[in-house]
């Protein structure tokens, strides 16, 4: 029997975990299968050739492209220095000698006897990928990375921006239903992982990048302060590589949504530990979800890789959260699940679930409008 509903946002207090890390182009990997390795720990290298520059010799010493070689000081392979004598001229009178320096620091690529030219090349960037979690390479992928496996706590959001970071992890608020507010951003939040409530403004989300916040984790926003954080529209596309300053991750949705009460309290019972957190969200064809990954201290890895049970469908009791207006954002539990089609306003005839909800009252809504919540 097939079973309508959406998969939902992992939230659970023990789950193991692999992170393929790959770099953009090939390199070298630092580490082995079997090594344990830190979150902020390198697992592999690779260095970006540096920056060209050409400069023709030839128009600046006034001489033929075949001659250069006669007036250089550096060749090909060089190393040089900015501001350092790459050729200069010998004319009798010293008043009009010619020099020609180097604009920038690295070394003498090549010359041209056809164009005259001189390539100079900056130093190489090297690029380090970090283990982004504490945990065991499984896997080394020849000068590509590793995969890396964890014993965590999980919580999957369900929006989020910016890339990779790590830090303490904070509550700022009192209960998942308050608002995060200016006030409540300290200098003592400096490069944590903020845990807010219901909703974050504008102003607070200045006054986080002000604070030099690590992440900030929160239920809900309104989708117009978030266009003036970036500067423009998100279209539908993979997040994370945005530059605000900070990464945000939305449990809820936009809007102001009190964040859901097990995502809130799995969070404060890790006070103070360190979370590796990631904005980089896609809501098409391969779901990416931002995600919040707290460590297990001290804890072991187990053989192969521990995931939730395969669900054959949702059932009576399951917590859920409602992701169509007019009840979007609230969660309750599943207190029936009616055999029979419904019509529903837009009479359409479709199945249905009787949602229970913490004040008492009940609803029917269609099996397709609600979200399971994972590890509940």
């Amino acid at each position: 029997m097939a079973h309508s509903y959406t998969p939902g946002l992992t939230v659970t207090e023990q789950a193991t975990v692999r992170r393929r890390r790959l770099l953009s182009l090939p390199g070298i990997v630092l580490v082995t299968a079997g090594e344990r390795v830190r979150a902020n720990q390198p697992v592999a290298r690779a260095e970006l050739p540096g920056k060209v520059y050409p400069l023709n010799l030839a128009n600046q010493l006034g001489v033929a492209p075949d001659e250069i070689h006669e007036y250089l000081i550096k060749k090909a392979g060089d190393s040089v220095t900015k501001d350092e004598v790459l050729a200069e001229n010998k004319p009798l009178i010293k008043w009009f000698k010619t020099e020609v320096l180097s604009p920038i620091t690295g070394v003498v690529e090549s010359l041209s006897t056809v164009t005259g030219q001189v390539l100079l090349r900056e130093p190489p960037r090297v690029l380090e990928l970090l283990g982004y979690v504490d945990g065991l390479i499984v896997e080394v992928i020849p000068q590509q990375g590793v995969v890396v496996e964890t014993n965590c706590s999980l919580v999957q959001g369900i929006f989020g921006i910016g890339g990779e970071t790590r830090g303490e992890i904070v509550i700022a608020v009192t209960s998942p239903d308050e608002a995060l507010e200016p006030r409540h951003l300290t200098p003592a939040m400096k490069g944590k992982v903020v845990v807010g409530g219901s909703f974050i403004s504008s102003e607070a989300l200045t006054r986080a990048k002000e604070v030099g916040v690590a992440g900030l984790v929160i239920g809900g926003i309104h989708d117009k302060d978030l266009r003036a954080l970036l500067g423009y529209d998100l279209g539908v596309a993979i997040t994370g590589t945005e530059q605000v300053g900070f990464t945000l991750i939305l449990t809820e949705g936009f809007g102001t949504i009190p964040m859901a009460g097990k995502t809130f309290n799995l969070l404060s019972a890790h006070v103070g530990q360190q979370a590796s957190i990631s904005g980089a969200t896609q809501i098409r064809a391969g779901v990416i979800r931002p995600e919040i990954i707290i460590p297990k201290v001290g804890g072991s890895i187990a053989h192969g890789v521990a995931t939730l049970p395969e669900r054959e469908g949702i059932r009576i009791g399951d917590q859920v959260r409602v992701i169509r207006d007019p009840l979007f954002g609230k969660i309750g539990e599943v207190a029936s699940l009616p055999s029979d089609l419904q019509k529903i306003p837009t009479e359409s005839e479709v199945r249905v679930m009787e949602v229970r909800f913490p004040d008492g009252s009940r609803a029917m809504i269609p099996r397709t409008n609600i979200e399971l919540i994972e590890g509940a």
